[in-house]
């Protein structure tokens, strides 16, 4: 069944692989958290071993430059769309409270955007991401 939602998470391409992995894994959980019911039921295997549940979504990943992620987020700030972002200042911090302090510090266009996720209509994420490049 196709949905009416779109996930989509930009993350800087020239960052280490790991990082790219850590970002996305981050922005995800913001998606999760604010939109609950994306998540689905939970898996159970053959033997009745259950697992938790996952996005019932497909997420995509694309691979941007500092200055097309600055632009792609520009846009979902002019539309009001909801997103969670992750900046190079984060990459120093070792808890939350501390991520959510670099960010305060700040003004929108002066954040050092690494990565940004996005939820929204399926149109208007295409909006934002349009030019992006999914990643390798």
């Amino acid at each position: 069944m196709a949905t009416r939602t779109k996930i989509a998470v930009v993350v800087r391409k020239d960052l280490a692989e790991w990082q790219k992995l850590n970002v996305t894994a981050f922005l995800i959980s913001g998606i999760t958290a604010a939109n609950p019911d994306l998540v689905g039921a939970d898996y159970v295997d053959g033997d009745g071993v259950r697992y938790l549940p996952l996005l019932g979504h497909p997420v995509l990943v694309f691979a941007a430059s500092a200055d097309e992620i600055a632009r792609a987020h520009a846009r979902t700030v002019e539309r009001g769309m909801a997103s969670a972002i992750y900046t190079e200042d984060m990459f120093g911090t070792g808890n939350d409270v501390d991520n959510r302090a670099v960010v305060a510090a700040r003004a929108t266009g002066e954040l050092d955007l690494v990565g940004f996720a996005v939820h929204d209509a399926r149109g208007a994420v295409d909006k934002v991401c349009k030019g992006l490049v999914l990643h390798p």
